[in-house]
């Protein structure tokens, strides 16, 4: 099973009730297995924006930073139970891969917004994706893939 965040599959469940479509992920759809840590996490589609505040996702793990939306709400929590019930579906079925939406509070591999909502962006990770890391998982963003090495990734990792 390849997991990959659910908005680069045509899905509207980001913030704003959109989608974030990956022309190639969704010509390969039929190998990925989509999901979304922020829906896993009951929060609402649409929704306010949020970032992390004072660390990236390692931090919040670790009781040290805080996801906050856009009107000042703490929604840590939600991102924690989101990430918690992505990282069960791992468990379970044995996932050794997944491909995360780059900047995301949850899914964000390498960079992440600021925390400031101006569009800074900072070294760092989502929740999610620093769970699954640290669950031994292998992460990609949509950034990290052409062709070549998403087939390498599939012909690696998908079980019929």
């Amino acid at each position: 099973m390849i997991l990959v965040s659910s908005c680069l599959l045509g899905n509207k469940v980001k913030y704003s009730g959109g989608s974030n479509d990956n022309e190639l992920l969704m010509r390969y759809s039929h190998y990925l297995t989509a999901i979304c840590p922020e829906s896993a996490g009951n929060l609402p589609i649409p929704r306010p924006p949020a970032e992390l505040q004072n660390g990236d996702g390692r931090d919040v793990l670790k009781g040290t930073a805080k996801v906050v939306n856009k009107d000042g709400k703490d929604v840590t929590a939600h991102f924690i139970q989101g990430a918690k019930n992505i990282l069960d579906i791992v468990k379970k079925h044995r996932v050794h891969v997944a491909i995360l939406k780059a900047n995301s509070p949850s899914c964000g591999k390498d960079v992440i917004y600021d925390g400031s909502f101006s569009g800074n962006k900072i070294d760092g990770e989502g929740v999610t994706a620093a769970l699954l890391k640290q669950n031994g998982v292998k992460v990609y963003s949509e950034k990290d893939l052409d062709e070549n090495t998403l087939q390498r990734i599939i012909a690696m990792y998908w079980e019929a």
